[in-house]
């Protein structure tokens, strides 16, 4: 009995080695699978920028550094343009400071009401400059004419003021299109910034059915969240008094699972087009933005979920043709996320918070010392004071 136990004992530890190397092998998928959603093995490195070589651009990269080094996201998930799009979705901005405004309404034409919140400076700006930032983060449309509302009350309001137009995801599209529309928008206006937009709806309704990306979920998701928005305000938007409604049945809102659905069935209505491509085409800022001017940053992210590869073609060959145009491609930064920070916990102050105000500031004081630089016609005097600008 003894030979013959001790025959058993030799042979069963085998057992547990086998069922050792499937949890190793286990354990191995997970964090193989772990790196590649997260996203780990990705490098960090500086955004791609796309320019001519002007005075302007060259002042700007000195005054800028932001835009020429290395944007390094929180390590265990910030390479993850998924993650980064998610908490900004759910949470905003970290830590963020809850500054006091007046909230100001103004009556539009159609009967609505237009509301927006203004904010007092909490010191003056360095080049002693009166300068007023117009931010725009989300509308559902690119109709322009609440945007045109808000910046017609600062300029009357603020008649020594000088503008800095910033646009976030559609209020990118906002911003670009409401300066290109009309040039009398850009006066005042010192420089535009568009952040994460996708330039043209057209283009971007295909896009948004193709599951690359999960984009077909987060379409879904935001279909989601527009339909609660016009529900709970349907009193407000589709009254007996708005006989432009008529003609809309709501039943329809319901059954709708994507964004293109919403806009066929609400929104192209509402703004008076007669099919989604004609309210696509009018109110994209693809049609309108090579009318902009004034200095004009356009910055993305290579891994934003919601905006294609392909809609980057837009302000990467705008930026090759106008000298006033820096597209800038970060590597991660996800849609609207570029949180920045050691491992796990995100700084306050994002990437693309300190880049704004880089940019902002640096075109100001571009606008103070520019009248030097220039002789009759408006045009650059000699190559020296370029030369001069660039090393100030």
């Amino acid at each position: 009995m003894s030979n013959q136990e001790s025959d058993v004992y030799t042979i069963s530890p085998e057992m547990p080695a086998v069922f050792d190397g499937v949890k190793l092998a286990a354990v191995a998928t997970v964090l193989y699978i772990i790196v590649r959603c997260l996203n780990l093995k990705s490098p960090t490195a500086p955004p791609e920028l796309t320019y001519q070589d002007t005075a302007l651009n060259r002042f700007l990269l000195k005054s800028c550094p932001l835009l020429t080094k290395e944007y390094i996201p929180p390590l265990l998930w910030g390479k993850s343009g998924h993650l980064q799009t998610a908490l900004y979705g759910k949470l905003g901005r970290v830590s963020s400071p809850h500054p006091n405004g007046l909230r100001k309404f103004l009556p539009m034409m159609d009967g609505a009401t237009a509301t927006f919140d203004l904010f007092e400076p909490m010191a003056d700006h360095p080049t002693g400059d009166d300068i007023t930032m117009c931010v725009v983060c989300a509308l559902p449309s690119g109709c322009t004419w609440e945007y045109g509302a808000m910046v017609g009350y600062i300029k009357k309001a603020y008649p020594q003021t000088q503008l800095i137009v910033v646009g976030f995801s559609l209020g990118g599209n906002i911003v670009c299109k409401f300066l290109g529309e009309n040039r009398a928008n850009q006066e005042r206006v010192l420089c535009c910034v568009s952040v994460c937009q996708g330039y043209s709806a057209l283009r971007a309704q295909e896009t948004f059915l193709q599951w690359d990306q999960c984009r077909r979920f987060y379409n879904f998701l935001m279909a989601d969240n527009m339909k609660k928005i016009i529900l709970s305000h349907r009193g407000s938007l589709f009254g007996s008094s708005s006989n432009k409604m008529l003609d809309i049945n709501l039943s329809r809102l319901y059954t709708c699972t994507s964004l293109m659905q919403i806009d066929d069935n609400i929104m192209r209505k509402f703004h008076g087009h007669s099919s989604l491509k004609e309210y696509y085409e009018k109110e994209s800022c693809v049609h309108y933005i090579h009318n902009v001017n004034v200095p004009l940053l356009l910055v993305n992210s290579a891994d934003d979920p919601l905006v294609h590869d392909s809609l980057l073609t837009i302000p990467r060959t705008l930026a090759e043709k106008k000298e006033n145009v820096v597209f800038a491609l970060s590597l991660h930064g996800g849609h609207l996320g570029f949180f920045e920070g050691a491992v796990l916990f995100p700084q306050p102050l994002t990437w693309m918070d300190k880049v704004i105000l880089s940019y902002a500031n640096a075109m100001c004081q571009w606008e103070k010392q520019k009248p030097q630089c220039l002789g009759s016609g408006g045009h650059t005097a000699t190559a020296t004071c370029q030369e001069e600008a660039t090393q100030s």
